[in-house]
C-alpha cells in the first residue's frame, strides 16, 4: 500500500455501554444496556455491552423484551455528556498522528495517515491507537485500515472487540466481496431488499453490475455504490476543524394522551426547548428561526415556522417564538397528539449582531446569565436538579429520562 492513500476507520466498542463500564467499574464482566426510561418497561435499549449482545440484546429492543431474553441484564440510564466527553478525548489521541479526522457520529471517525509514515504504517499507527486508547481512556476501539474510506469502515467492523483488520487492493475481493451487500455502507433496508428483488445478495454480486444499470435503478446513487463495491471510491477524510453545517436542532415526542389545550401545548413545548437549548450550546450554535410540526390524534400534522428577531439559545424564547406561531396557525379540530419543535438558521453563537432599538438587551442578559446557571447546576447534579415551575405535574409525556417530569423546580421571569 505504500503509493496508495492510508485510511483507518475506528469505531470505539459498545460505545456508550463501554463507558458506563468504566465509569463504574462494578458493571465490568456482566451484561449492561444502555436504555431509555429504565424504571419502564416502554423504554429501548440505545446500546449493550458484548455479553448483552451474546445473550440476544439488540439495539432499539424495548426494555422487558430484553430482561426476557437476558434475566440478568443490567439497565443503566444514559449519560450523554460523558459520551461527548469521552469521544472528544479519543480525537485527541488521533490528532497525535493526524489532522484529517472525520467524524462519523459519536463513536466512529475516519482517519487519513497518507503521508505519516514518519510514525509507521497504517497497520503500526492504528495498533497504537488501539493500545492508546485502552490504556489511556479504558475503552478499546476496532480498526480498519485500507485504501479507502469505504474499505476501512468495512474492516472496522470485521473483527471485534479491540481489534485492527487491513484491507489491501490484493486482497480486497476475497474478504469484502462475500460479504452480504447490506455490509456496505449507505446499503439500507429498502435498498438492500430491491438488490433482493434483482438477485444480488453479496457486494461481490453488486460490484459486478453494469453501473449504468445501477443508475436506472437508483439513479446518482446507483454510481455510488458501484464505487463502493469496486474498491474506486476516492471520497477523501475531512480535516478535524470542519463542521459539516449543522441546519437544525429539534426534540419532539409522542404524548401519553392527547393534549386538550394551549396551556398544555406550551407545557410541552417548553419541555422540549430543555434539549434544544443545550444542544445549541453544546454547539456553540444559535437559532434564527423556529420551527414546529404538530400532529392530530387524526395522525395529520401540520408545519409552521417563523423567523426571529435576534439569534437566541434561550429555551424560553424558543418555546414562546414556537407557541406563538403554534397559536396562529394550528386549527382545533382535532386535540394535539405529538409535538416538535426545532432551531433552524442556525449560526455560530459568537456571531457579532445589530439587535433591534425594541429589544430588552438588559432583561436578555438577564436570562442567559440565568440560564448558564441552570446548565450548571444540571452539570453538577443531573438534568432533573431544576425546571420550570410551570412544568410541574403531568406533562402527558413518556418519562424516559429525558424529561423533567413531576420535579420541584424554579420559576422566573
Amino acid at each position: 500500500m505504500t503509493n496508495d492513500r492510508v485510511i483507518l476507520h475506528s469505531d470505539m466498542n459498545s460505545f456508550y455501554a463501554s463507558v458506563e463500564m468504566m465509569l463504574d467499574p462494578s458493571l465490568k464482566g456482566k451484561a449492561v444496556a444502555v436504555c431509555g426510561a429504565t424504571e419502564e418497561r416502554h423504554g429501548i435499549v440505545l446500546a449493550k455491552s458484548e455479553l448483552a449482545k451474546k445473550a440476544g440484546v439488540k439495539t432499539g429492543m424495548v426494555n422487558w423484551e430484553a430482561k426476557q431474553r437476558c434475566p440478568e441484564l443490567i439497565l443503566v440510564p444514559p449519560q450523554y455528556d460523558q459520551y461527548l466527553k469521552y469521544s472528544k478525548l479519543a480525537h485527541q489521541i488521533y490528532y497525535r498522528y493526524t489532522d484529517l479526522v472525520e467524524p462519523f457520529g459519536m463513536d466512529e471517525c475516519w482517519l487519513d495517515m497518507t503521508g505519516s509514515s514518519a510514525y509507521g504504517t497504517g497497520m503500526e499507527i492504528a495498533q497504537k491507537i488501539r493500545t492508546a486508547c485502552r490504556e489511556e481512556l479504558g475503552l478499546t476501539v476496532s480498526i480498519g485500515v485500507s485504501f479507502n474510506k469505504i474499505f476501512a469502515k468495512l474492516g472496522s467492523d470485521m473483527k471485534k472487540p479491540d481489534a485492527v483488520t487491513q484491507i489491501t487492493k490484493e486482497d480486497f475481493r476475497e474478504k469484502v466481496w462475500p460479504l452480504a451487500a447490506s455490509e456496505l455502507i449507505y446499503v439500507g433496508l429498502a435498498t438492500e431488499a430491491k438488490l433482493a428483488s434483482r438477485g444480488i445478495h453479496t457486494v461481490g454480486e453488486l460490484a459486478a453490475v453494469p453501473p449504468e444499470i445501477l443508475r436506472s435503478w437508483f439513479g446518482v446513487n446507483g454510481l455510488k455504490l458501484w464505487a463502493y463495491a469496486n474498491g474506486t471510491d476516492k471520497s477523501r477524510v475531512m480535516h478535524k476543524d470542519f463542521v459539516s453545517p449543522v441546519k437544525s436542532i429539534g426534540h419532539g415526542i409522542t404524548c401519553t394522551a392527547d393534549l386538550e389545550n394551549e396551556e398544555e401545548v406550551f407545557r410541552v413545548l417548553l419541555e422540549l426547548a430543555q434539549d434544544v437549548g443545550h444542544r445549541l450550546r453544546v454547539h456553540e450554535l444559535a437559532a434564527q428561526g423556529v420551527q414546529v410540526f404538530v400532529r392530530g390524534n387524526d395522525l395529520l400534522g401540520g408545519q409552521f415556522q417563523c423567523k426571529l428577531p435576534f439569534k437566541t439559545q434561550l429555551p424560553s424564547e424558543i418555546a414562546s417564538a414556537g407557541f406563538r406561531i403554534f397559536k396562529e396557525r394550528y386549527r382545533w379540530g382535532t386535540n394535539v397528539r405529538a409535538v416538535c419543535i426545532r432551531a433552524i438558521d442556525l449560526v455560530p453563537q459568537s456571531d457579532t449582531e445589530q439587535l433591534s432599538i425594541f429589544v430588552d438587551t438588559a432583561r436578555r442578559d438577564r436570562r442567559a446569565r440565568l440560564e448558564d446557571a441552570i446548565e450548571e447546576l444540571r452539570d453538577r447534579f443531573g438534568k432533573r436538579a431544576i425546571t420550570y415551575a410551570t412544568l410541574l405535574g403531568d406533562l402527558k409525556m413518556p418519562d424516559d429520562g429525558r424529561h423533567s417530569v413531576k420535579m420541584p423546580g424554579l420559576m422566573y421571569q
